[in-house]
């Protein structure tokens, strides 16, 4: 029993519950399980990923401080690897790896309080040294003949700490410690000699310094081999597939180095063989580049002890050589043959006999190609869609057949995260500015952890020209690109990317098409497991009038048009909030592990404010008729919270459902802002036209066309007027 040290309460310990979060600690405990959630913590940055910050929390464990948990975007931060920062442990999961959170305060002072946890114990920083200090004097000339009895070369040299190998230090019976990989500190014989648990000790490590001193009188008569493997320099190849039951066994693996990371401790390399890929850790010192002529895309040759850090399989490498000409090309050619099997999709099975996806069937086949050989090559997948329903559900689609390839692949966690990623869009125009951010975060990644450039995935955008100079972008990078878009695509785009899949392109009726119809059919043969996951999902991204064939799928997976109504609205709300995220567990939510309740909470409310802004746009509607045609026209600078849900597109979509059935066709339905123009059709309408002949009729109004043949007029805000009465009477001679 104590005294906190904040208020004086008497407590078990030194700091009472209430209390806990106003002290800093200091780590030193062994394991992970032995820290305390909801407690703040001194730490270490590791370094970045994609997803996070790894901060090592004393010397033993290290936790992810995932990006959601920021209060600044990820790039903001000016943190280094080495850096003292304080997080707060928020869980310890029950594989060992640990979440973390931020902390607001990062100085000493801004704590009231500091305290040392161990393993087992609460101490005053005082006490911890004091307890530290007393331990027996050593003799002098004992620990030297030690050092000559024990070590074949300076243990300095060639001995990491348990902090820098990511080993948990085990107590050998006399004071001293080794690693869980057999390396020890030096130890007195006169000491170790007390027990007979001591003189096993030293009979190991003489037997070890035998072993050593037999190894290098054998490479000494190799005069011709200059690549050192540890104790065995003629094990057999193994693979990555395989190493998960040769857990504490020295192995040799052979593949290509997929990423490089740099962190406080050792040296990270990603190694990718035919059948996975796993982190191999090489120590030198802390922080220092270890084998630092190995670059990104090297064909090597490792060996090393397979160990669990954290939780993860990784190869401790004792020995690593870059192979070159006959080795070089013999491994890159298996590895080649290898990824070319198993990249292409056994087959092509269509969910329906949709006419305008059955016209692409075959670029359907290379997209799915083209993704499963990114897994397979550890290249990190972006996917790029609009963030509205359809967007979301394309890209969850292809997220959900991804995943567990990736967890497949890798031996990491954490790699879901790390190799793919889904980034929303504003529009369907893949522009400069999203060309830009991902150009920044690719070679960052690339800089920072020697990640190798993505491959990125538009669906639901970019299939239209105005998207070019963003493509021309990444590929001044060499990075490959495939769009998968249902909506009428340019020619020319196709010069621009790696794989359109676009039916227009292909002559056919898209008119009855979304974007989740095309990727559901690219997901499935991308990983069949999850073939029964998407039957739902092309009826879910319909807004009206979805193809029969598709409600009958959705039948069959349990979905009345209700649930499936209650869905595509969640989604859809849930899209405009936060639109720049991803929201990947709260959508795989709504989409897959609902039993309803969520979706239906989340569309009640969509449904709510929905209605309260239709209500005020069809009061605030002017009809006009010109030459047979019924126009509704909105002035929706004036009449729309721009700024608030529904955006301006979903709610004149809306708009026009709702008016479309009080009049006789052809029925238009004009947005017209203040710098913007939004039109809804009954009659197929090509906006690009439209826009080329308001032009004409107003030249000094600065039009264009964004989005292309289905997209949207914007102009100068002072033309307003001119460019609506221009709008108006080209619409009527058009559809008359």
């Amino acid at each position: 029993m104590g005294n906190c040290i904040i208020c004086g309460k008497p407590v078990d310990g030194l700091v009472c519950e209430a209390h806990e979060e106003d002290v800093a600690f200091e780590f030193e405990g062994t394991s992970a399980s032995q820290l305390s959630p909801g407690r703040f913590y001194r730490g270490t940055v590791d370094g970045y990923a994609d997803f996070g910050v790894f901060v090592d929390v004393g010397d033993h464990v290290t936790g992810l401080l995932h990006r959601s948990e920021l209060d600044q975007r990820l790039e903001s931060l000016d943190w280094e690897p080495g850096d003292s920062v304080y997080v707060q442990v928020l869980d310890v999961r029950d594989n060992g790896n640990i979440d973390l959170g931020w902390s607001i305060r990062q100085q000493d002072r801004d704590f009231r309080g500091k305290l040392i946890e161990t393993a087992d114990d609460e101490l005053l920083p005082e006490e911890f040294e004091d307890g530290s200090s007393d331990e027996p004097e050593t003799d002098e000339s004992s620990t030297d003949e030690s050092t000559e009895t024990t070590s074949v070369d300076d243990p300095t040299e060639t001995t990491a700490s348990p902090s820098e190998t990511g080993s948990e230090p085990v107590t050998n019976g006399t004071g001293s410690t080794a690693t869980e990989s057999g390396s020890s500190e030096t130890t007195s014989p006169t000491e170790t000699a007390a027990t007979t648990e001591s003189a096993g000790a030293v009979e190991s490590v003489a037997e070890s310094t035998e072993e050593a001193e037999d190894v290098e009188e054998a490479e000494e008569a190799d005069g011709d081999s200059d690549f050192e493997f540890g104790t065995e320099p003629s094990l057999n190849r193994t693979t990555v597939d395989a190493i998960e039951s040769q857990v504490a066994s020295i192995v040799r693996l052979e593949g290509e180095i997929t990423g490089i990371r740099q962190t406080s401790g050792p040296t990270v390399f990603e190694l990718s063989d035919e059948t996975g890929t796993v982190e191999c850790a090489a120590f030198e010192e802390a922080g220092v580049r270890a084998y630092p002529d190995v670059e990104l895309d090297d064909v090597v040759a490792l060996e090393g002890e397979v160990e669990r850090h954290h939780g993860d399989l990784q190869v401790e490498t004792e020995a690593l050589e870059v192979l070159t000409d006959e080795e070089r090309e013999s491994i890159l050619e298996r590895l080649e043959e290898a990824i070319e099997q198993e990249a292409r999709p056994p087959a092509l099975e269509l969910f329906d006999d949709h006419e305008a996806v059955s016209a692409v069937e075959d670029e359907l086949f290379e997209a799915a190609t083209e993704i499963r050989r990114a897994v397979m090559e550890s290249r990190p997948i972006v996917v790029r869609h609009q963030a509205t329903a359809d967007g979301y559900i394309a890209g969850a689609a292809i997220e959900r057949a991804v995943l567990p390839l990736i967890r497949e692949k890798h031996t990491r966690d954490d790699a879901v995260y790390h190799y793919f990623e889904r980034r929303p869009l504003e529009g369907r125009v893949y522009d400069m500015d999203a060309a830009t951010d991902d150009v920044t975060s690719m070679l960052e990644a690339r800089e920072r952890h020697g990640e190798q450039l993505p491959l990125v995935v538009l669906v639901d955008a970019g299939s239209t020209a105005e998207s070019a100079d963003g493509y021309d972008l990444l590929s001044l990078y060499d990075t490959e690109s495939v769009v998968i878009d249902d909506s009428r695509a340019d020619e020319e785009i196709t010069e621009s990317v790696s794989l359109a899949v676009a039916p227009s392109l292909a002559d056919a009726d898209v008119s009855d098409l979304t974007s989740t119809a095309l990727s559901v059919n690219v997901a499935a043969a991308v990983n069949d497991d999850v073939r029964d996951d998407l039957g739902h999902l092309p009826a879910v991204s319909y807004w009206e009038d979805a193809p029969e064939s598709y409600l009958e799928l959705a039948t069959e997976a349990g979905y009345d048009e209700e649930t499936l109504a209650e869905r595509r609205e969640a989604v859809a709300l849930e899209a405009f909030y936060q639109s720049y995220k991803d929201k990947r567990e709260l959508v795989i939510d709504l989409l897959f592990d609902d039993d309803g309740d969520l979706a239906a909470h989340v569309s009640e409310q969509f449904r709510d404010k929905l209605e309260t802004e239709l209500e005020a746009a069809s009061e605030n509607c002017s009809a006009r008729g010109i030459d047979g045609v019924t126009l509704s026209i909105l002035d929706t600078g004036s009449f729309t919270h721009r700024y608030n849900f529904p955006t301006t597109k979903l709610l004149l979509d809306a708009l026009h459902r709702r008016e479309q059935s009080r009049a006789d066709p052809p029925f238009v339905t004009l947005g017209v802002g203040d710098d913007e123009l939004h039109v809804r059709s009954t009659e197929t309408l090509d906006v690009r036209e439209l826009g080329n002949e308001i032009a004409e009729r107003v030249p000094d109004a600065g039009v264009s066309v964004v989005g292309g043949r289905d997209g949207h007029i914007e102009y100068l805000s002072g033309e307003r007027d001119a460019v609506k009465e221009a709008t108006v009477e080209t619409l009527g001679e058009t559809l008359a």
